[in-house]
C-alpha cells in the first residue's frame, strides 16, 4: 500500500477553508510548519494560531505548508530542525500514532523524536447509512439487524485506507461479529455522491462532511465517534450509547523538536490555551467543525499514549501494512 493512500481521511478532512496572517512582531521568527496542502481546517487552525499566539509571544510566526508523504515530510522536517523554539510541528493525533504502527519501518517516534506542546482541537467522525438502507431502518441497533439480515450488503466506505475510519470499521466487524468489505475513497465527497446514489450502503466519516446531506434527508447519521454527544449534532447517539465500546474521533496536536526546551514548551502550550478561550476563536473554529481543547505538555502526552495503547492492538490485528 503506497502512503499516498494513508491518513487522508483523518488528517484532511474536508473542513471548509479559512485565512489568516500572524502579526509582525519584533521578536524572532517561529514556523509553524502543518505537513498538508493549505485550504482545510488544519491549515486555517494553524493561520487562526499564528496570529494569536504571536503577540503574546512578542515573536513572528508564519505558516509553512510542507506537504508530501501524506505527513511525514513536514514531520521530518520539524524532527530535524534546530530545538530552538523557532520551528513547530501542528498535525493531528493519528498522524503522530498510526503513522508508526503501520510504516514497515518507522520513520520517526512520536515520544522519543518532539517534545509535547499541546492538545489544539477535536474533530469527530460518524457512522452514516445511504439510499440503499432502507427508511424503516432508524437508528444503529435497527441497522446492525439489517447487515446481520442482509450480509452482502456489509459494504462500507472510508474517505482513505489506514484511517482512523478504516480501524474503526475493523473494531466495528470486531464488535459486532459481523463480516465487513471496506471499501476506500480519496476523500468524504465521493463516498457521500455513492450514498446518496445508493451505491454504497454506508459509510465512516468525518462528522461535519456528513451533516448538511443528513440535514437534507439524503444520508441518516446513525452513531458519533467521540466519547460524548457531539455539539455539532446532540441528537445522534454515541457509538457507546448504541452498544459499541468505541471511542473513535480525532485531534490537532502541537510539538516541538527533542532537545527544546521544556520551559518554553510549557510557555508556548499556554499561549495557545489562551488563544483557543478567546471567543472569537471559538466560534471560528466551530464553524469549520473544530472543538477547542488546548492543553499542557503533560496532557498532550497523556493522550497521545492513550490513543496510542488503544489503537495498537486493534492496527496490528488487522496486520495493515504500508511500504516505506
Amino acid at each position: 500500500m503506497n502512503r499516498r493512500d494513508f491518513l487522508a481521511g483523518s488528517a484532511a478532512c474536508s473542513l471548509a477553508a479559512m485565512t489568516g496572517k500572524a502579526f509582525a512582531q519584533a521578536g524572532p521568527l517561529t514556523k509553524i510548519i502543518f505537513p498538508f496542502a493549505a485550504g482545510g481546517g488544519g491549515d486555517a487552525l494553524c493561520r487562526l494560531l499564528a496570529q494569536h499566539v504571536a503577540p503574546l509571544l512578542d515573536r513572528n510566526i508564519i505558516v509553512e505548508n510542507r506537504t508530501g508523504g501524506d505527513g511525514l515530510i513536514g514531520i521530518k522536517a520539524v524532527k530535524g530542525a534546530n530545538p530552538d523554539g523557532t520551528t513547530v510541528l501542528v498535525t493531528t493525533g493519528p498522524t503522530m500514532y498510526l503513522l508508526p504502527m503501520v510504516e514497515t519501518t518507522p520513520s520517526f517516534d512520536s515520544a522519543k523524536d518532539f517534545v509535547p506542546v499541546s492538545q489544539l482541537v477535536r474533530f469527530e467522525f460518524c457512522v452514516f447509512v445511504g439510499t440503499a438502507v432502507p427508511t424503516e431502518v432508524k437508528d444503529f441497533e435497527q441497522f446492525v439487524a439489517w447487515l446481520k439480515a442482509n450480509p452482502d450488503k456489509a459494504t462500507f466506505g472510508v474517505p482513505s485506507n489506514g484511517t482512523i475510519p478504516h480501524f474503526t470499521g475493523s473494531r466495528l466487524e470486531q464488535a459486532l461479529g459481523i463480516k465487513l468489505t471496506r471499501v476506500a475513497y480519496r476523500g468524504s465527497a465521493p463516498i457521500i455522491n455513492d450514498l446518496v446514489g445508493g451505491h454504497m450502503p454506508f459509510a465512516i466519516s468525518t462528522l461535519t462532511d456528513a451533516i448538511p446531506q443528513h440535514r437534507a434527508g439524503n444520508i441518516r447519521i446513525l452513531a458519533v465517534g467521540s466519547a460524548a454527544r457531539s455539539p455539532f449534532l446532540p441528537e445522534a447517539p454515541t457509538l457507546r450509547e448504541s452498544g459499541v465500546d468505541l471511542v473513535a474521533d480525532a485531534w490537532y496536536g502541537m510539538w516541538l523538536p527533542a532537545g527544546a526546551s521544556p520551559d518554553f514548551a510549557k510557555k508556548l502550550s499556554e499561549a495557545v490555551a489562551a488563544a483557543l478561550a478567546k471567543p472569537e476563536i471559538k466560534e471560528k473554529l466551530s464553524a469549520i467543525g473544530l472543538i477547542p481543547v488546548g492543553s499542557t505538555p503533560e496532557g498532550l502526552t497523556k493522550e497521545l499514549a492513550a490513543n496510542t495503547a488503544f489503537w495498537q492492538p486493534i492496527v496490528k490485528a488487522t496486520g495493515y501494512k504500508i511500504t516505506n
